[in-house]
């Protein structure tokens, strides 16, 4: 719900001519009913009542499988004895 309302505000700014270059996130105020926000172009001092989202979680694109983001790489020089190695 956080992330939706931090894409929201992205969205409603770079709408509004805002220039996207250089932006570090997004700052909400998370007290209100409707969740407020605005775009920081640096890390942000935050209010006791506000939540910073960095822009990688707006952008990130969720999975329909629902796994984690972290992907890491297999060694390509171990060989495959069909167990799994996690």
């Amino acid at each position: 719900m956080v992330i939706q309302a931090a894409r929201r505000v992205l969205a409603e700014a770079l709408d509004n001519g805002s220039p996207a270059i250089d932006v570090c996130g997004v700052v909400l105020k998370v007290t209100t009913a409707k969740p407020q926000g605005r775009v920081v172009q640096s890390l942000p001092l935050l209010l006791p009542d506000e939540q910073f989202i960095p822009i990688e979680l707006i952008r990130a694109r969720r999975s329909r499988s629902g796994a984690s983001r972290l992907r890491f790489a297999r060694p390509s020089s171990a060989p495959d004895n069909g167990m799994n190695s996690c």
